[in-house]
């Protein structure tokens, strides 16, 4: 077993930090477009959505459009991903060489999707919605952090096995 890990590492080159962001900003992109099924079946549907679009955009959560709330949340993956690529990356420079697969340092890449699932809870749960007062905070802030926390689930779920998959037909 241990040569079969040694083997699969050295066979190929890691990931260059560019090639690891643009894979990272596609797989956060895919992830965040696989995110609207479930999100769309959720009680409170895209209300989450709607929310940070409502931050963004300055206006209130029931003036925001299904387009740009749409808008919103896909940028929001792509920089997510975006994020997720350059974590993923600087941590396999800095981590010993166990298991790459495809130039994709397999420990650097879940590490990564955790840190980057934790964040966007976080910073959705308990910044955006926060900021964005109103109704939907006072009365269901539980329940849209809830949905928030399944929704990034999705997200690092969705990364862990598309940025596999890609990975090895982008290692030069």
């Amino acid at each position: 077993m241990d040569g079969l890990l040694t083997t699969l590492g050295a066979a190929t080159a890691p990931l260059s930090w560019v090639t690891a962001v643009a894979l990272g900003a596609l797989a956060g992109l895919v992830a965040a477009i696989v995110m609207d099924w479930p999100m769309s079946r959720q009680p409170d549907g895209f209300v989450p959505a709607a929310i940070a679009a409502a931050v963004v955009t300055r206006q209130s959560v029931d003036d925001v459009s299904m387009p740009e709330l749409l808008v919103v949340h896909h940028v929001a993956g792509l920089l997510a991903g975006i994020a997720y690529g350059v974590v993923a990356r600087g941590l396999a420079a800095g981590l010993p060489d166990l298991l790459r697969i495809g130039g994709l340092d397999l420990l650097a890449h879940l590490l990564s999707v955790g840190l980057v699932v934790g964040f966007i809870y976080g910073f959705f749960g308990h910044l955006v919605l926060p900021r964005a007062g109103g109704r939907s905070y006072e009365e269901q802030a539980t329940a849209i952090r809830g949905q928030w926390l399944r929704s990034a689930l999705v997200f690092g779920v969705t990364l862990a096995v598309v940025v596999p998959l890609v990975a090895p037909s982008l290692a030069g």
